[in-house]
C-alpha cells in the first residue's frame, strides 16, 4: 500500500487529502480569510504562514512526513511543458517562488510539498499542470507574428476525465479522440488526440465567456476601449478575468443565484445563459475541426457540468458530433493521487523539469 499526501492550494484555500491507494482515507479544507493574507505580497509570500497551518493540522491528525511514500500538490504556473507526473526539484521550486511564469496562489503547493518531503528524504511530485503545452504547431499561430498562442488550462482536470472516460470505453487515453470541456470559473475546450491535449483554448483570455471572464474579445474594441479608459495594466487584467461574462452582465459570479434568476422568469440572464452556451457549443465544434469531425465522446466537466441549465443545451447543439458524457465536479486531488501511483507502480516514468 502506497500512503500519499495530496497538496491544492487555491487563492484562499488549501485542499489537503491522504490517499492509500486509490482511496481517499482523509481531506479537509484550511480556509484563509482576506484579512489574514492581505499582508502576504506576492502570493509566494504567503509560504510559511501555509506550510505552519498544514503541519500542524497533519500532525493533529496523527500525520507524519515519515509515513508517506510520496508528497504530491497541483502544479503552478511552469514553463510550457508536455503532460506527465514531474519530480520537483530545485530548478522547478526556484522558478514558481520567482514567479516566473505569472503569479498564482498554485505556485505555493509544489513547493509546500517539497519542503514537507524534504524533511522525510520523500520525493514530491506535480501532475499535468496549468501550463501543459501539446499544441499541434499549426495550433500556435494567433494571426500576429511575435504574439503566438499559449497553452494554460485545467490540464489536470481535463486529461483525468480523459483517461477516466478512455477507460470506461475499455480503451487506453492514447487511441481515442476526445472533446473535454472544463466549465468552471474559467472554461477550457480541448481536443485530445492520441494521449495529447493537441489544441486548447487559453482559458484567461480565449474562448467561451464563463462566469467571471470574458473569453475571446473583439480586438479592434477591445483598444479602443483600453485607450478610452487609461486604465492601469492591473486594472484592465482584472476587468477581462474577474469582471467579465456573467458578472459583467447580471452582476453576479454565482451560478446558483444565476438559475434562480432565469427560473423567476428574468430575460436578460436566461439570454446571456443562452449566449455562453452558445459560445461553448461553437468552441466544441472548433475542436472537432481540430480531430477532423472524428470524435469518439464529447465530455463535459467543472464546477458548472452540475447545472443542467448549462450542460443540457450544450449537449442538444453538439450531440450530432458524437455522444456527450456529463463528469460534474473536479477531480484534482483524485487526479493528483492516481498520477503518483502510477509512477510509484512503475507504470509511468517521473519527468525531470530543467529550465528549458
Amino acid at each position: 500500500m502506497f500512503r500519499i499526501l495530496v497538496i491544492n492550494p487555491g487563492s484562499t484555500s488549501t485542499k489537503t487529502a491522504v490517499y492509500e491507494d486509490e482511496h481517499c482515507r482523509w481531506e479537509t479544507v484550511l480556509v484563509h480569510p482576506d484579512d489574514q493574507l492581505a499582508s502576504f505580497s506576492p502570493v509566494t509570500a504567503q509560504l510559511d504562514y501555509r506550510l505552519s497551518r498544514l503541519s500542524a493540522v497533519l500532525t493533529d491528525k496523527g500525520f507524519e512526513p515519515e509515513g508517506f511514500a510520496a508528497v504530491v500538490a497541483r502544479g503552478g504556473l511552469l514553463r510550457p511543458l508536455a503532460g506527465g507526473v514531474y519530480l520537483v526539484d530545485r530548478e522547478m521550486e526556484d522558478d514558481l517562488a520567482a514567479n516566473r511564469f505569472g503569479e498564482h496562489a498554485s505556485n505555493l503547493g509544489a513547493i509546500m510539498a517539497r519542503r514537507l518531503a524534504a524533511r522525510a528524504g520523500l520525493p514530491a511530485f506535480t501532475v499535468d499542470p496549468v501550463s501543459v503545452d501539446e499544441l499541434d504547431g499549426v495550433a500556435r499561430f494567433s494571426g500576429l507574428k511575435g504574439l503566438p498562442r499559449v497553452s494554460l488550462s485545467h490540464a489536470l482536470n481535463n486529461k483525468a476525465v480523459a483517461r477516466e472516460v478512455s477507460a470506461r470505453l475499455g480503451r487506453d487515453y492514447t487511441d481515442v479522440n476526445l472533446v473535454v470541456v472544463h466549465l468552471g470559473s474559467g472554461i477550457s475546450v480541448s481536443a485530445h488526440r492520441g494521449g495529447r491535449m493537441v489544441d486548447v483554448n487559453n482559458a484567461g483570455s480565449e474562448g467561451p465567456f464563463s462566469l467571471e471572464r470574458c473569453g475571446t474579445l473583439p480586438a479592434l474594441a477591445l483598444i479602443e476601449l483600453c485607450c478610452s479608459r487609461q486604465c492601469r495594466r492591473a486594472e484592465l487584467a482584472e476587468l477581462v478575468t474577474r469582471k467579465g461574462g456573467l458578472y459583467s452582465y447580471l452582476g453576479t459570479r454565482e451560478l446558483r443565484r444565476v438559475e434562480e434568476m432565469v427560473a423567476a422568469g428574468d430575460g436578460e440572464a436566461a439570454e446571456v445563459v443562452a449566449a455562453m452556451v452558445y459560445q461553448v457549443s461553437k468552441e466544441i465544434g472548433a475542436m472537432a475541426a481540430v480531430l477532423t469531425g472524428r470524435v469518439d465522446r464529447v465530455v463535459l466537466t467543472g464546477g458548472m457540468a452540475h447545472s443542467r441549465l448549462i450542460t443540457a443545451p450544450i449537449a442538444k447543439r453538439v450531440s450530432f458530433i458524437a455522444p456527450v458524457e456529463v463528469l460534474p465536479g473536479e477531480r484534482e486531488m483524485e487526479a493528483l493521487a492516481l498520477g503518483i501511483l502510477r509512477v510509484l507502480r512503475g507504470r509511468e516514468q517521473a519527468l525531470a523539469y530543467g529550465r528549458g
